[in-house]
Formats: structure tokens, C-alpha cells, sequence
């Protein structure tokens, strides 16, 4: 009686294709004169693991409006107006891991992480109207114009294939260990890509809509077209 060896399957880490996805939640953020925006998402598998690029522009306007500052037993309760303003891009990649292995059609559920890079500027004016009357009240404009910065993210979401190439999921993200340099007027406040940057640990969330373009079949149609060419 002869045993027949066991098979044993290995792991392809050759990439079958390249999803290219925009952030809905941005998109519809950016109506609103509080936030403009945008987010471009890449992504290509290798087995279980995906290779994640991200790429993004953010501009923010908050108000100031009753702010209050106690600025020591000498000096009265200051009521700060003003406006904040920032903008910049941002860069994230990282790692994406898929626990949905044997499903035919690539949906994923996953767990990942990514290094975050920001670069910005900002500005902020505001007046300092203290409570009485004995004091005058102070004015000024301040600007960081070119403020970098850093953090890191855990990720979980889904990825869900919709209909032949067209792809939806969502990103939840665990954001940390944010960092700054380069703000010599004042601390920076919030940080294109993380948010408020005093808020650490923060959380973010995207919707997103992808396109999945599939490397066999643009390798075929390529040759394709170069058959009938000759």
C-alpha cells in the first residue's frame, strides 16, 4: 500500500491587484465652511497582508467665541474671541492584516497600523476682552507657517466587494503619540490627518468608496491590444 504525500499548499505573496479608494465622510464634511477636504486611499494585497498608502489635503476654521482665560488673583477673567485657521496634507502608510482567508472574493476584515506625516500651517486672531472696565483689551494675530508633525494609528474596518471592481468599507482608527515641531508662535492646535492635537489618544473614522483594478486582466488586455496592433 503506497501513502501519498501530504499536500502542502504555500503562500503566493505576488500581488493580483491595486484598489484605489476616496473617503466619502471627507467629501461630505467639506459642504460645510468649517472643514474643507479630501482623502485618497491605495491599497495592494500580498496574501493576507495589504500594503496601505494614504494621501490627503484638510483645512479647518473653529471659532474662539467665549473662551475663557484666568490669567492670575492680579488680573480679571479674560473672555477670548477669535478664529482659528489650518491647512495642510498629510501622508499615512502602514500594513492592513486580513482574517477573512478563504473567501473567494478578497472581502476583508482587518486589523492594521500606520505612520502618520504632517505638514501644515496656522494661524489664529483673537481679542482679549477682560471683564472690567480698568483694562483695555488685547488684540493679536499669531502664525505657525510651517509646522510639521507625526503620529500613529491602529486600524480595524471592512472591505466589502459591491459589484465587479467596485468596492465599499469603513476605517476605524485608534489615533496616538502625536508630535509637532517647527510652531514657534504659539502650540499647535490641531494637526491635519489626527485632529486636535491636546485630544491623545483620538479616534477617526472613514467611509470609503474603492475601484480594484486587477493586474491579470490589464496584463491581458494589454497584450490584447498589442496582438491586434501587429
Amino acid at each position: 500500500m503506497s501513502v501519498k504525500p501530504k499536500r502542502i499548499d504555500t503562500v503566493k505573496y505576488i500581488p493580483t491587484g491595486l484598489r484605489v479608494g476616496t473617503d466619502l465622510i471627507a467629501l461630505v464634511r467639506s459642504r460645510d465652511n468649517s472643514f474643507k477636504g479630501w482623502e485618497l486611499a491605495f491599497d495592494v494585497d500580498l496574501a493576507r497582508y495589504y500594503l496601505v498608502v494614504e494621501y490627503g489635503y484638510w483645512s479647518t476654521r473653529q471659532s474662539l467665541d467665549n473662551f475663557q482665560l484666568i490669567a492670575s488673583t492680579a488680573n480679571p477673567v479674560l473672555r477670548t474671541t477669535g478664529v482659528y485657521n489650518n491647512e495642510g496634507y498629510y501622508f499615512r502608510f502602514g500594513t492592513d492584516i486580513n482574517f477573512l482567508l478563504k473567501d473567494p472574493e478578497k472581502n476583508m476584515f482587518f486589523l492594521g497600523l500606520r505612520y502618520g506625516i504632517s505638514n501644515f500651517a496656522e494661524n489664529v486672531a483673537y481679542v482679549n476682552q477682560p471683564s472690567s472696565p480698568l483694562f483695555n483689551p488685547f488684540a493679536a494675530n499669531l502664525a505657525n507657517g510651517n509646522v510639521s508633525g507625526s503620529w500613529i494609528e491602529v486600524t480595524s474596518g471592512l472591505r466589502i466587494k459591491v459589484y465587479k471592481a467596485l468596492w465599499m468599507g469603513y476605517t476605524a482608527r485608534l489615533k496616538f503619540a502625536p508630535s509637532t515641531s517647527g510652531a514657534g508662535n504659539f502650540e499647535s492646535y490641531d494637526m491635519p490627518g489626527y485632529g486636535i492635537i491636546s485630544e491623545a489618544p483620538n479616534w477617526g473614522f472613514n467611509y470609503q468608496l474603492f475601484w480594484r483594478f486587477d493586474w491579470d486582466k490589464l496584463i491581458k488586455g494589454k497584450k490584447k491590444r498589442s496582438t491586434l496592433t501587429k
